[in-house]
């Protein structure tokens, strides 16, 4: 349960952290920049998910004794 928590501050501090680079960015008239920022952060917390997605996936064929 604590992981899943630490899970969700990090998805919401990148989330934060996205939202200010892209603010600055596009204040500074580098919106180019603040587009490329929110679609890299987006793709890390895809692929936070991803992997949190394998895992409960192996744990299921664990438990149901699948393959």
């Amino acid at each position: 349960m604590g992981a899943n928590i630490d899970l969700i501050f990090k998805i919401a501090g990148i989330g934060i952290l996205v939202a200010v680079a892209h603010m600055v960015l596009k204040n500074s008239g580098k919106e180019d920049y603040g587009f490329a920022v929110t679609l890299t952060g987006i793709a890390v917390v895809l692929i936070m998910v991803i992997q949190m997605l394998g895992t409960l996936f192996d744990e299921v064929r664990t438990v149901f004794k699948l393959f």
